[in-house]
């Protein structure tokens, strides 16, 4: 081989090294890329058990979501802790239900925006078309209504909540867009069958024992939706007082109209529905505690009950059974623990 051979050679590899320390590069900015448009989890607050459902099912797993309120904690007489403040203040993003549901909360809130972090109130970005408002006696004189808060018990109206969510979680994290509206769109479709089963179910239930006897006013959106009559002991507010008037006008109504079983709640104490059924049975009749039911929160988190279909569920079944109706032991997806 001559020296010009020799030359050409050397020139030859060195192009060739050359050409694959490029690939190697390329394909190390390629992983670099590829690692910087891995999906870093939203981290989301959300205040109560039922937001928390939504934002899990629609963000799915794009989203870190911790809910500051558990099983049995009742919203309206929350007050956050320092754990809870700094979930909220450490978040990308609050969720929270509005509508006066988290009345002690609103200081925490203000000073989650004050620190320029985004908060988000669900229940006041739907139409007030679709909410109702306190009973006229629950409003003091000279008042606006108050839009009643509870929403989440009529699965169609809590259905108008879920695209309005997956669109707040778009704009955060726009790559995520399309996940979200799939995922909505999917659990909406969950809705309408809960929606469907629970239709059915209370029709079931005898004309003359569709009848609610509750601890509190959380069921004015159930009662609409499924034409039940409810009667509730106190207001729509836990904290508003039940009066000694309004425990014996349900006792006279229990016992005039036969009504089989009341229910107690678990984020309230039941000493007043307790009360009531000693009432009836001093009357002569004797009422039976139909079941303990989700009111404004979701039960155990890990359970089917601790999701807000499993919650409905739970509702539905246990009141259509109790008064007479037809419903199975467990439920209409079959996961309930009799």
């Amino acid at each position: 081989m001559n020296r010009s051979q020799s030359t050409n050679l050397v020139r030859s590899l060195a192009i060739m090294g050359a050409v694959i320390l490029l690939s190697f590069l390329h394909a190390g900015c390629d992983g670099a890329n590829a690692a910087t448009e891995d999906h870093e989890p939203i981290n989301i607050a959300a205040t109560t058990g039922m937001i928390g459902d939504i934002v899990r099912n629609v963000a799915g797993d794009r989203a870190k979501v911790t809910v500051i309120m558990g099983s049995g904690t009742d919203p309206h007489l929350y007050r956050p802790t320092r754990r809870d403040m700094s979930a909220l203040l450490g978040a990308d993003v609050a969720f929270y239900h509005g509508l006066n549901l988290e009345g002690r909360m609103g200081e925490a809130l203000d000073r989650v925006r004050g620190a320029g972090r985004p908060v988000y109130a669900v229940a006041e970005r739907i139409d007030s078309d679709h909410l109702l408002d306190e009973e006229e006696e629950e409003v003091g004189e000279g008042e606006l209504p108050v839009p009643d808060p509870h929403l989440w018990m009529d699965p169609r109206r809590w259905a108008l909540i879920v695209d309005g969510v997956a669109e707040h979680l778009a704009s955060l994290d726009p790559s995520g867009e399309e996940t979200y509206r799939a995922n909505a769109a999917a659990y909406r479709e969950s809705l309408d069958a809960l929606h469907e089963y629970a239709r059915e179910a209370v029709a079931s239930i005898p004309a003359d024992r569709r009848v609610l006897v509750t601890a509190h006013d959380a069921f004015a959106y159930f009662a609409e939706r499924y034409d039940i009559e409810v009667l509730a002991i106190q207001g729509i507010s836990t904290e508003s007082e039940a009066g000694l008037r309004r425990i014996e006008e349900i006792v006279r109504t229990v016992v005039e109209r036969q009504i089989p079983a009341v229910f107690t709640e678990t984020s309230v104490p039941d000493r007043n529905v307790l009360a009531l059924v000693e009432g009836a049975r001093a009357r002569g009749h004797d009422v039976r505690i139909g079941g303990e039911l989700f009111s404004d929160a979701m039960g155990e988190e890990g359970t089917y009950e601790g999701t807000y279909l499993g919650m409905i569920d739970h509702n539905v079944t246990t009141i259509v059974r109790a008064l007479g109706g037809e419903a199975p032991e467990r439920g209409f997806q079959n996961k309930l623990n009799p």
